[in-house]
């Protein structure tokens, strides 16, 4: 071994710049020698009948925004892009066994492929990013975007819907017979994709199309990737769903309150009003669709439902403050209503068994006419005495016709508030369950 390797063996680090200064000069002398007469503005093809393949891959790397107003989805991506160039390849063991170099992508050809379903006003810009040449002349370009593509929301299952936006990547300029561009793999890689709040990713197809438009006669290859969208309903389910269901089981109630309080009305105005202000609140976050959500169905059913509860209500009212020169309750009603109904309903009077109706009152018995026997026999027997007798026994009548009378008209205004609280009842039964069907089968979409 001579000195000077044993030198160099005994100090290795003193040689290595001048190893990568080496190795520097073989780079700039290969891009030298490869752009002296390369241009970036022709396809870099050997044959110009020759179609150039671009093969495109897409990593969805976060959601950032989805405007169901304006049907605009924005997002995160990092795409990348592999062609072969045929001006751009050299022999490896030529230059110091160097296969790969990295430079600038505006020194190359770059296909013009574009989104076509692009929702933005400004006109697309390359990325400035590097590109990767290998000795072959494979070219692989990686580039972030944040794309806005245009995708058309259906919210006829909001807040349980499930959204299908596909992105379109096509050539501008070049037909299939110039440049083909494929999709590398089934499905975008969602490998680094960044949980959205709101909504949950199934996956991100992909499929290649070739289209022919009316402009041109040759085909326009394209490659879609439909971006499969869930959305997370707990928070909708927890500020504008369980609000309305606790509401609407409310609104029944108001059939259990007693008609003397003079809150029953109130109650289901109240109500109306409050299921009127969440339906503007959910009208502001929706687009305008020919299609109603299916919580703007469960409002519009429930404010509908307590509109026909508020107006029964009333009519309720009506028959409880029936005063006594009200008729009677009619004889169907009588039977039906205050006999088995209230019998079913358990609705009885103060002290009467549950399930026992109150028998029908009989009809009062005739009075004895005054032109009758005559008065009783007693110790006097004097013309004028008999004249204060008769008297007496008419005024007597009077008083017990009148106060059978007025019983009677008792009996009369009892027998509407009877019927108000047993048709109180019935009401009571059919919309609560009528508010809890509809509230279960709205919160069973959650599930």
């Amino acid at each position: 071994m001579t000195s000077e390797a044993l030198s160099r063996k005994e100090q290795p680090f003193l040689y290595l710049p001048e190893c990568l200064g080496a190795e520097g000069r073989l780079a700039h002398k290969l891009f030298r020698d490869l752009f002296t007469n390369y241009t970036s503005a022709l396809r870099p093809v050997a044959d110009t009948d020759q179609a150039l393949n671009v093969t495109l891959e897409v990593t969805l790397s976060q959601i950032i925004d989805m405007d169901e107003r304006n049907q605009v989805l924005t997002l995160y991506l990092w795409i990348r892009q592999e062609w072969t160039d045929a001006y751009l390849r050299w022999d490896p063991s030529a230059y110091g066994g160097l296969d790969a170099i990295r430079i600038p992508s505006s020194l190359v050809w770059r296909p013009d492929i574009v989104l076509y379903n692009k929702a933005d006003a400004q006109p697309p810009a390359a990325a400035s990013t590097n590109v990767v040449l290998r000795h072959d002349g494979a070219v692989r370009w990686d580039a972030p975007a944040i794309t806005r593509s245009s995708c058309r929301v259906d919210v006829a299952a909001f807040p349980f819907d499930a959204q299908r936006c596909g992105l379109t990547f096509g050539s501008w300029t070049h037909g299939g017979h110039q440049l083909d561009v494929r999709p590398r793999g089934a499905a975008a890689s969602l490998a680094d994709f960044v949980e959205n709040v709101e909504w949950r990713v199934l996956g991100m197809p992909a499929r290649r199309r070739v289209l022919t438009y009316g402009c041109c006669s040759e085909p326009y290859p394209d490659v879609t990737f439909t971006l499969l969208l869930r959305r997370r309903a707990a928070a909708y389910v927890c500020n504008l769903l369980l609000p309305c269901v606790l509401i609407s089981l409310l609104a029944p109630l108001a059939f259990h309150l007693p008609a003397d309080s003079g809150e029953k009305v109130s109650l289901g105005v109240t109500v109306l009003l409050a299921l009127t202000v969440f339906q503007l609140i959910l009208a502001e976050s929706m687009p305008p669709a020919e299609s109603v959500p299916l919580i703007g169905k469960y409002y519009m059913a429930t404010m509908t439902m307590v509109t026909f509860s508020t107006a029964l209500t009333i009519l309720i009212m009506n028959l409880h403050y029936c005063g006594p020169s009200a008729r009677p309750v009619p004889a169907w009603a009588r039977v039906l209503l205050l006999g088995h109904l209230a019998r079913g309903l358990c609705v009885r009077e103060r002290g009467e068994p549950c399930g026992q109706a109150r028998p029908p009152e009989s009809p009062p018995s005739p009075q004895p006419s005054e032109g009758g026997a005559g008065p009783p026999a007693g110790p006097c027997l004097e013309p004028r005495c008999l004249c204060h007798h008769e008297a007496l026994l008419r005024h007597v009548a009077t008083i017990a016709n009148t106060f059978r009378s007025h019983r009677a008209a008792q009996r009369r205004h009892e027998d509407w508030k009877r019927l108000a609280r047993v048709m109180d009842r019935f009401f009571l039964g059919i919309f609560f369950s009528m508010a809890l069907v509809m509230s279960l089968l709205v919160l069973v979409q959650a599930l």
